[in-house]
């Protein structure tokens, strides 16, 4: 996106519109899920559910609060910029200095840019594959197909905030009516057996530890977070941080209802050697129980969720990628003042687009690697600095001394204790 287009307050009526739930408030918060929705939920019952039962319930207890408390923290951190339209990267150099701010903005940049590139890879393998296997068609050269398929996406973003948020909010209504529709098509496959199987607790609470990275970045929407907290101080003045908490913990609520529903129907239908069998050949759930179950209905859902995750979660990173990647650019003297707005928003689009066509036309096989390495860089910057940040700034001190902030200090310590154990 060139420069998000943020709805201006209109004085009074905003105020007003801020303490009710309005339309724009559903849109971002669809938008937020999206973000959170992406390809890794075709993984996130095998990864989540192979260590058993019960510890899964211990992990759905903690993943809402956590991601609620932690998106929140960042969102106020970005609200007590000075300036009503300061983005992170504007809000970090104007607390921290403008060393740190150029450090932590390159960061931002590095943990969630090679995300984009793979989201480009997997929507062309997404549709090629659905179309050569499911409707029988022979699929135009990779070239093309990954083009027209990036320059899609591209034109929706480059569009503004406004169609952006109408295009996610229509892409999210099917994935979610999907999601429902397969949690409740493998009830009749459930293994109530599982419920019985008591997991020791050393072996639990170390299945908790580790996976909770996994569940993290799942429900992670964090590179919309910043755009969104612009446009709550954009649309409602005084009132969008108390609009941003609503929207956050309603979205947390989604998130945790829908997807969990749908991990828990998938873990309970799959035996935990099957999961393993799942994790050992590198399948997508829904591909495994294709394969399993002989079942045509989900070989062809099973796409229709992918390319939806794929394209709503691309939106809300390329936000956050391109965000950064303007910082760092201002950061250097490029393109500051507001003349210079729309020539780096082009200039950043054109370069996006062109790095993620080039790398979904190499077809490199690193998802896994980028999303452990950006890891570490995710969590710091979701679960760690905002708290920092409260403990500091003056601006963030009417939130200090909440039980919540220890609560999401401790979790994201042990989220990149977990990440760093799994790297070394």
């Amino acid at each position: 996106m060139t420069d998000t287009i943020i709805p201006q307050a209109a004085g009074a009526a905003a105020d007003g519109a801020a303490g009710r739930w309005t339309s724009y408030d559903t849109t971002w918060m669809l938008g937020l899920f999206g973000t959170a929705v992406g390809a890794g939920i075709l993984f996130l019952p095998i990864n989540a559910g192979i260590g058993g039962f019960w510890p899964l319930v211990a992990m759905a207890v903690l993943i809402g609060p956590m991601t609620y408390y932690a998106h929140r923290g960042l969102a106020r951190f970005v609200c007590s910029g000075s300036r009503m339209d300061a983005d992170i990267t504007e809000v970090v150099a104007e607390h921290f200095g403008p060393g740190a701010g150029k450090f932590i903005t390159l960061l931002y940049f590095l943990a969630i840019y090679p995300i984009v590139l793979i989201y480009g890879v997997g929507i062309t393998n997404t549709v090629g594959s659905f179309m050569e296997n499911q409707l029988g068609l022979v699929p135009p050269p990779r070239w093309i197909l990954s083009g027209l398929l990036i320059a899609g996406m591209m034109a929706v973003m480059l569009a503004g905030e406004r169609i952006m948020l109408i295009c996610t909010q229509w892409l999210v209504y099917p994935l979610v009516a999907i999601l429902i529709f397969l949690s409740l098509y493998l009830i009749p496959d459930w293994n109530m057996a599982a419920l019985r199987e008591v997991t020791p607790m050393g072996t639990a609470l170390k299945t908790i530890w580790l996976t909770l990275p996994v569940l993290v970045f799942s429900f992670n929407h964090s590179p919309a977070i910043s755009q969104f907290a612009v446009a709550m101080r954009g649309h409602y003045g005084d009132g969008g941080r108390a609009k941003a908490d609503l929207i956050l913990r309603n979205t947390a609520a989604m998130l945790v209802g829908f997807v969990m529903l749908f991990v828990f129907s998938c873990v309970l239908a799959l035996s935990p050697a099957q999961l393993a069998e799942a994790k050992s050949q590198n399948l997508p759930v829904l591909s495994y129980l294709a394969n399993v179950h002989g079942s045509a209905f989900i070989s062809y859902f099973g796409p229709i969720v992918a390319f939806v995750a794929i394209v709503s979660s691309f939106f809300g990173h390329y936000l956050g990628a391109a965000e950064g990647l303007k910082g760092i650019l201002r950061g250097a003297g490029i393109g500051q003042g507001t003349a210079n707005a729309r020539p780096l928003g082009m200039g950043v689009a054109l370069f996006i687009f062109l790095t993620t066509w080039a790398v979904a036309v190499l077809n490199p096989s690193i998802l896994g690697l980028i999303e452990t390495l950006a890891g570490p860089v995710i969590a710091a910057i979701l679960y760690l600095m905002p708290m920092y940040a409260i403990h500091k700034v003056p601006a963030l001190a009417r939130y200090r001394g909440a039980a919540s902030n220890v609560f999401v200090t401790i979790s994201g310590l042990i989220a990149m204790s977990a990440i760093l154990y799994g790297l070394f």
